[in-house]
């Protein structure tokens, strides 16, 4: 009863959807061309977009120590004195100077720390901390904790420097 209908849709499919695909396509390639002329090619792009792409982060997980009274007014790799109470460190691969931030795993303290020396001796460890800064992040009395180092920065300025002092006492 309904063959003629059946056929007729039948009929009219292939063409509908032949003319579809080909609308698509057609737009799809007029959107492409515009894209294209509103974009730059790789010559004519300016040179400061390549200078603004991030450096990826640098961050370690390892066990830290510390060092202070044994080693205390000792020259250290950078040519100062160790200062045990001073908010140092040594590494063996960052630049001396680099500045770090070091985050006690157990409690979750941290600290920001330059690197001034080269170590830590013993293999299993990754840093070494001056005693003030071990004493911050609430570790001295158990000798090692597991810490997270982060680069801050790997050539600080002065003021960034001068702002690495021991807290003194609260002020009353």
């Amino acid at each position: 009863m309904y063959p003629i209908a059946k056929h007729t849709n039948r009929s009219l499919r292939i063409p509908v959807l032949a003319g579809t695909i080909a609308a698509c396509a057609l737009t799809f390639h007029a959107q492409r061309a515009d894209n294209a002329a509103l974009s730059p090619t790789p010559s004519e792009a300016p040179q400061h977009i390549a200078a603004t792409q991030p450096k990826r982060h640098w961050y370690q997980f390892g066990r830290a120590s510390w060092y202070g009274h044994a080693l205390q007014g000792m020259q250290t790799a950078s040519g100062e004195a160790f200062d045990m109470n001073g908010m140092t460190c040594a590494h063996r691969s960052l630049p001396l100077g680099a500045l770090v931030r070091v985050t006690n795993l157990r409690n979750h303290k941290s600290i920001v720390v330059r690197v001034n020396d080269r170590g830590p001796v013993p293999e299993t460890r990754v840093v070494d901390l001056s005693y003030g800064a071990a004493r911050l992040l609430g570790f001295t009395n158990r000798g090692t904790a597991p810490v997270r180092l982060d680069v801050i920065s790997m050539k600080p300025s002065r003021n960034e420097v001068a702002q690495l002092t021991y807290p003194g006492p609260p002020s009353r």
